[in-house]
């Protein structure tokens, strides 16, 4: 299963780096309306059929999978950086600052990260750039309760102490001697949260205030389907499918990694 997830993440990939050079109608991915083929269901022209406008929802739905890997891979990036670091110093010097960093943490922890999201994403204003922004800044306190456990581990061992003794600073024992170890544990966390990045995102869209018109982003695509369920099945359903795929490879990837990195889970 790791490798079907391996296949599906790399065939997405593929697709987000040429789709657009490559669909039938960029144009669809824009402000183009096509009046004269409103809500029409699959055929040999539009495969997955069109929207409200007449736009072709396979050049949408492909467009929107750079828009969805490109905002999932920045989410995790910028909230998993900010835990690391925090989990890193909290774990290496204890005390006092461990002590406030976790409890900001456990703060954050106690809050929905989804709820907060939406209040950030309301005050800030609805668009894709904030609605990143507003995943980033609540990703961050699972990576930093992972990581400062994972230090509370290591910074016992004999190669840090070793470390100590000849003189290395603090930043040089963190950052190079204590961090590269908990790269397994952040490794699996990452590519089980890029799934869930992507589903916190669509539902950012699907309540609109994620993605605005007229970029093509999978959750807007399905709130906006779901008003024409009843005889537009299509308009829901292929983005959801999409968005299925990319959970389901991310998640597979996880198991993957986490059985590479960890041979006893796999017995």
């Amino acid at each position: 299963m790791s490798i079907v997830g391996v296949a599906i993440i790399v065939f997405l990939l593929l697709v987000a780096l040429t789709g657009r050079y490559w669909v039938p109608y960029p144009g669809d991915a824009g402000f183009t309306t096509h009046v004269e083929k409103r809500l029409t269901g699959p055929t040999r022209e539009n495969v997955f059929g069109t929207d409200e406008y007449g736009r072709d929802i396979f050049t949408r739905t492909i467009w929107a999978t750079q828009t969805t890997l490109i905002a999932g891979t920045v989410i995790v990036l910028v909230g998993g950086l900010i835990g690391i670091i925090l989990g890193g110093i909290a774990g290496y010097f204890g005390g006092a600052i461990n002590e406030v960093i976790m409890r900001v943490t456990d703060i954050f922890l106690t809050m929905p990260g989804i709820f907060l999201a939406l209040a950030i994403t309301a005050a800030l204003g609805p668009s894709i750039l904030h609605a990143m922004a507003a995943l980033s800044i609540t990703w961050w306190p699972g990576y930093c309760r992972l990581v400062q456990a994972q230090v509370l581990s290591i910074r016992e061992e004999d190669y840090v102490e070793a470390a100590r003794c000849v003189g290395a600073a603090r930043p040089r024992i963190i950052f190079s001697h204590i961090l590269p170890n908990c790269l397994s544990a952040i490794m699996v966390k990452a590519s089980m949260d890029f799934g869930l990045a992507v589903l916190n995102l669509a539902a950012l869209g699907f309540i609109g205030v994620g993605a605005q018109p007229p970029i093509p982003e999978w959750g807007a695509m399905i709130s906006k389907g779901r008003e024409f369920l009843p005889y537009g099945w299509w308009y829901s359903t292929f983005p959801g499918v999409a968005m299925f795929l990319t959970v389901f490879g991310f998640n597979m990837l996880g198991d993957g990694i986490r059985d590479l990195l960890d041979p006893r889970a796999r017995r």
